[in-house]
């Protein structure tokens, strides 16, 4: 929970139902799609490019946002070609329905390299069901019982994704995208995932964040068994300072959850105060008598997690761990059972 006494983000819109447009500004319109997930919704955000629509994003792979596509196709965007698919991170919320859109319009995917082979990555692995992912989660603690919950859903990325295309068009930071005449500077951003693509208009003043920074939660950042010794927080925190000091303060915010906002520059901070606080209450944890990952966990999460969210959960509490390990805050040494034991430094 955060602390802090800022004011919070400035809203501009009342969001859309599931399944419809709204036009967040002129030339920009706003789809929300729903998610089978606790977080149960994402925003996609289709341009006009002059001669027909640029599609930010997808929505996962499933039977009702292939009918809401099918609906806006047929629909709404009727008559006009889509010119250019951008998928902004591979996690299935926004790559999911990639492969199919790409090929139902005739349209290539453009995408920052890492997101795109790191998407290509989880399709073909075979999923957390197996030795060496147990073994992780056992290694920071989690019982035989926590462990089977997060490990035996298998390959859910799988389920919530469709193959993305052979090749693709790569972005880059730096990069310009001319969208019917309108100048779009691409940026990346790594923690929540690895290279991000946001793009900001500053003729306009609009700023597509995508899951960078969010109005009313703060973004997943998680470590997981592929690359577990990771300090995806600093990454992130090293983004958001990035963003503070690239991105006007009064642009509008316009993320892929939640709702558009004005205040980025507060709500940034915001967020770094609250990844603060959240490495204090790690150290709080552990004064008062927790060794483990998984022992910490309860004093960042104080509600019952299901399996989904307990993955989430884990990861997140790692990636505290991680990052006060690298910056001298924490001591770790692992046991007779394999398992990495916490203490202050």
């Amino acid at each position: 929970m955060n602390t802090t006494t800022r004011p919070g983000p400035a809203y501009t819109h009342a969001a859309p139902e599931p399944g419809t447009l709204q036009e967040l500004a002129p030339g920009i319109l706003w789809l929300r799609l729903a998610l089978p997930f606790a977080l149960n919704h994402v925003n996609i955000h289709i341009i006009d490019d002059g001669t027909g629509w640029t599609v930010i994003d997808t929505g996962v792979a499933n039977d009702q946002t292939r009918a809401v596509w099918e609906q806006m196709l047929a629909g709404p965007l009727a008559g006009r070609p889509v010119n250019r698919l951008i998928v902004t991170h591979f996690h299935p919320d926004h790559v999911g329905l990639g492969g199919w859109l790409s090929e139902k319009c005739g349209v290539g995917v453009t995408m920052s390299q890492t997101e795109f082979l790191r998407s290509r990555l989880a399709r073909g692995a075979g999923g957390t069901d197996s030795a060496p992912h147990r073994a992780f989660y056992r290694g920071h603690g989690l019982n035989e019982e926590e462990v089977h919950a997060v490990t035996v859903r298998g390959n859910s990325y799988q389920r919530l994704t469709v193959d993305l295309p052979l090749s693709y068009t790569r972005v880059r930071a730096g990069d310009v995208l001319d969208l019917g005449g309108r100048r779009f500077e691409v940026l990346t951003g790594a923690g929540h995932a690895y290279e991000q693509v946001m793009l900001l208009n500053r003729a306009e003043g609009i700023f597509l964040p995508t899951d960078q920074v969010i109005g009313h939660i703060s973004p997943n950042v998680g470590v997981d068994a592929i690359e577990p010794h990771a300090d995806a927080l600093a990454e992130f925190l090293a983004s958001l300072r990035q963003i503070r000091a690239t991105v006007p303060e009064e642009v509008l915010t316009a993320p892929t959850h939640g709702r558009p906002f004005h205040g980025l520059h507060d709500r940034i901070d915001t967020l770094i105060d609250h990844h603060r606080e959240r490495c204090d209450l790690v150290a709080k944890a552990i004064v008062a008598g927790a060794t483990t990952t998984a022992g910490i966990m309860p004093s960042l999460f104080n509600r019952k997690l299901d399996p989904h969210q307990m993955g989430f959960a884990f990861g997140e509490a790692l990636a505290h761990v991680n990052h006060m390990l690298a910056n001298g805050e924490l001591r770790g040494e692992t046991d007779r059972e394999g398992v990495l034991r916490l203490r202050l430094a």
